[in-house]
């Protein structure tokens, strides 16, 4: 028990260390505002119509900056903390005290999981403070079009965020793996963006091909689906957000954000698998 708190407290001291230093580089602090500054700009894109067809518009372009801005922080922020501990040689000072490799890569994961939590608390914030804001005009101005209420949803954007932030870790997940064998950080987040891709066009590839194939080659099909994660899977705003009459049950999303649970952990394990043979 008490090596376990140990190890746990190895784990916790690394990752505040890695938010740390996440937060105070200025590649954060840019895209956020970035993200902050395009989501906020969403209300005035559209022709101001009074429909609630600007809302579902505000929304998507909310959903797509999150995915956008979101991965691109998960990849880039995992693949520079871990090449920075290698080429500032704090990896290796660190590694001969007391600490396991699996306790490092854990920690640093975890550190990057607490950033992209508060990159996608804020988003999902702003975005439903937005969609509030609009919603109220519109319902001041064309009370009958609101007969029933509300349309949006704004506890199940925040469900919305949950489930992205999940995915995001996904992407954090794959990247460590990456840059565990990797040489350099630009070899990394080149080969993530691919696999980030991959995993957001797979089921096209799969369904296309799955139904026409049959012995090894629809088990190869099969094998590659389980490799790479569905990233379409986490794409549900529009039917948790807006009243579609087909709501999503409270069991699709548990198992939506235990599938990507899973991935975490098991791109974890195989990171230390790579990084224990490691020269640093």
């Amino acid at each position: 028990m008490s090596a376990a708190l140990d190890s746990f407290t190895r784990v916790r001291l690394i990752a505040g260390n890695t938010f740390l230093e996440a937060v105070r580089q200025k590649f954060f602090a840019v895209l956020l505002l970035i993200a902050l500054g395009l989501v906020l700009s969403a209300g005035f894109f559209q022709s101001f119509d009074f429909g609630s067809g600007e809302l579902k518009f505000i929304a998507d372009f909310g959903f797509g900056g999150l995915f956008f801005f979101g991965s691109i922080l998960a990849i880039v922020a995992t693949a520079q903390l871990f090449f920075n501990e290698i080429e500032n040689r704090t990896a290796l000072t660190l590694l001969a005290k007391p600490v396991y490799k699996l306790e490092f890569l854990g920690g640093k994961l975890l550190g990057v999981l607490l950033l992209l939590l508060v990159f996608t608390a804020t988003l999902t914030l702003t975005l439903a403070g937005i969609l509030y804001w609009r919603e109220s005009i519109m319902m001041q101005a064309d009370g009958e079009a609101f007969a029933g209420g509300r349309i949006v949803d704004y506890a199940d954007i925040f469900i919305f965020g949950l489930i992205q932030w999940i995915k995001f870790g996904i992407v954090s997940a794959i990247t460590l793996f990456i840059a565990s064998f990797a040489n350099t950080n630009l070899y990394t987040m080149v080969v993530s963006f691919i696999v980030l891709v991959i995993c957001q066009l797979q089921y096209i590839a799969r369904d296309a091909y799955a139904h026409h194939l049959e012995g090894p080659a629809s088990w190869l099909v099969y094998l590659l689906g389980l490799i790479f994660p569905n990233f379409q899977l986490f794409n549900i705003g529009d039917r948790m957000v807006f009243d579609s009459g087909d709501p999503l049950p409270a069991i699709t999303l548990a198992g939506i954000a235990a599938y990507g649970l899973i991935y975490i952990p098991v791109f974890l394990f195989l990171s230390q698998l790579n990084f224990r043979n490691r020269e640093i």
